[in-house]
């Protein structure tokens, strides 16, 4: 069997534990593999075809794994959940003030307290959500 046909043995090789692992470094490994056997079917030496191998898996893995990272890192970009009324408007449906009060929020009636304790809002007003504290929305 010639050597480029060993190369994608390896190839193969090493995507299955890519499928099975979800690692992947391996899929960049197989990537070198079938590079390798690119340079080895164009008559490149078997120390070529090692340098080869390990130059593409190297870069690949210094270019692709850190912006996989950041990828991975970053926050969903839809809000769910509370955090996702978070920022919203609602409207004032009994007297909202420090000890507490009813808003419809999202649809929904909701126990509310104000932020500022000092600071009270009548039926019918628009308060913004600042946070939410268990089952109570604090507003503005």
């Amino acid at each position: 069997m010639d050597t480029w046909a060993w190369w994608l043995v390896a190839a193969v090789g090493l995507g299955i534990p890519l499928v099975v692992t979800a690692m992947p470094e391996f899929g960049m490994l197989a990537a070198g593999a079938v590079a390798a056997a690119v340079t080895s079917h164009f008559g490149g030496g078997a120390v070529a075809q090692f340098v080869v191998f390990a130059v593409v898996s190297v870069a690949l893995i210094a270019v692709v794994r850190p912006i996989a990272n950041r990828q991975r890192a970053r926050r969903p970009e839809l809000a769910t959940g509370v955090d996702a009324l978070r920022g919203r408007q609602a409207v004032v449906l009994e007297r909202v003030d420090g000890s507490g009060g009813r808003i419809k929020l999202a649809g929904e009636v909701w126990s509310a307290r104000s932020l500022d304790a000092e600071r009270s809002f009548e039926a019918g007003e628009h308060v913004d959500v600042v946070e939410i504290d268990g089952a109570t929305a604090v507003v503005m």
